[in-house]
């Protein structure tokens, strides 16, 4: 599977792919952005007191509406029409479709990380933000973050970051502490810092509580897949599946089956009512997800002040967030990169942290007295400052356009295993198997 693929052949392969997924900026005024350095883009500069209207298709719940208002108050000439969505496939199909027929996309583009390889690949459609004055602005990110919309060749920058989702261990402090185990978020990020501590912390409390420790074998297997060095399934250089000679990947499978197979893993189904059910009663000790996961653990209301948060053993993950990206048929480039350049800046990436919970990609915020307050819900602790903890431990990871269905291949697998005692071996190998088909037919 080659990136050089052309934008027809992506638009068929890319619209039989089922995604899953959850889910930056300038401390400089937007009068610091530099101009175009090319022809093509200098010649779509407009007049400056020219009425300028941008369309932007934003995802999910952020502030952005409001801060287009602010923004348009600063600027009178440039006013917002939005299009939002929270569902994440069609939004992105229907860029899609846009793109092929050559009409029909908006100025601006918020692309959620599941779906980066579906258009990085297809940069001909897309302005590169380089040509605008990114370049000088990169720093301000996190360099995994940043990354994630970067050409392979390093020439071309396709979105700029807004929010991240790096993952953490929240836990049940009361339950921990029945179990005789630390519940003091340092002391026991201390007593699972590596995953053969983990497991034997888990079981630990699996004997001492009568409940399994983690609640999914999806999450458990997250943990340790997203520390994959560099690429998880496939190859970034050529597209070539690598989950069979990956390390981290056997890694990641054969300790969930420890887990299952000792009984600290629960049997739930991620986003099942069980599962929340579970949740509120207290059914298992730990939870390995991102940031945002926060939202689903604090619909359980029974259980405000009960939880805490701890770090990830031996590193961290990312799971969601997004970036702002500029479709080539817009018609006013430098006014939409220096509106989403003035957005994602560091001022208002704290305000959308506070006001929609869009957790920050500029790491200068980790250190604002906004993430030293303490939840309540979580037992008075800072739970930001933890989120930041985690996300500069994070390393830059390939997912490559077949990750989500080639991840589910090996999830089944585990379910196999936790449901139907099937053998684990024979189960890895079906998955690999699969996986190679996979990649073959593509």
């Amino acid at each position: 599977m080659k990136h050089a693929k052309s934008w027809a052949v992506l638009l068929i392969a890319v619209l039989m792919v089922a995604s899953l997924a959850a889910c930056g900026g300038n401390s400089k005024s937007s009068n610091d952005t530099k101009k175009p350095e090319n022809s093509a883009s200098t010649n779509t500069e407009t007049p400056k007191d020219e009425k300028v209207e941008l369309t932007f298709w934003s995802l999910g719940t952020t502030n952005y509406e409001e801060l287009a208002k602010e923004y348009t108050s600063l600027h009178p000439n440039v006013t917002f029409k939005f299009q939002n969505t929270s569902d994440q496939t069609a939004h992105h199909n229907n860029l899609t479709t846009a793109l092929s027929a050559g009409s029909g996309a908006p100025d601006i583009f918020m692309l959620e990380i599941a779906f980066m390889e579906r258009f990085i690949s297809a940069q001909d459609k897309f302005y590169n933000l380089y040509d605008y004055g990114a370049k000088d602005i990169e720093s301000n990110y996190l360099d995994w973050k940043w990354k994630q919309a970067t050409s392979v060749d390093g020439t071309f920058q396709l979105g700029l970051p807004t929010d991240i989702g790096p993952t953490v261990a929240y836990y049940r402090a009361d339950l921990i502490e029945k179990a005789g185990l630390p519940a003091d978020p340092d002391q026991l990020s201390a007593a699972i810092d590596t995953w053969d501590k983990f497991a034997q912390v888990a079981k630990t409390f699996k004997e001492k509580t009568g409940k399994p420790f983690a609640d999914l074998t999806d999450l458990v297997f997250n943990g340790l897949r997203d520390q994959s060095p560099d690429q998880i399934y496939f190859n970034k250089a050529d597209g070539a599946f690598i989950g069979d000679t990956n390390p981290q990947i056997k890694r990641a499978y054969d300790f969930t089956v420890k887990g299952i197979q000792e009984g600290w893993i629960a049997n739930y189904q991620l986003w099942s009512p069980e599962w929340n059910k579970a949740i509120n009663d207290g059914e298992f000790g730990v939870m390995l997800g991102p940031a945002w996961m926060a939202g689903t653990i604090r619909n359980a209301k029974d259980t405000a002040g009960k939880w805490k948060i701890a770090q990830l053993p031996e590193g961290a993950g990312n799971w969601g967030g997004s970036f702002l990206t500029l479709p080539k048929e817009g018609k006013h480039p430098k006014e939409a990169y220096e509106f989403i350049a003035w957005l994602d800046n560091k001022d208002n990436q704290l305000k959308s942290f506070e006001q929609s919970g869009l957790f920050p990609s500029i790491p200068a915020l980790y250190e604002d007295p906004a993430f030293l307050k303490g939840d309540d819900f979580f037992g008075g602790q800072a739970i930001a400052k933890e989120y930041s903890k985690s996300a500069v431990r994070v390393k830059p990871v390939y997912y490559g356009p077949l990750h989500d269905q080639t991840d589910t291949f090996f999830k089944n697998a585990l379910k196999n295993v936790l449901e139907k005692k099937a053998d684990p071996t024979a189960e890895w190998n079906n998955a690999i198997d699969q996986a190679k088909k996979l990649a073959e037919r593509s």
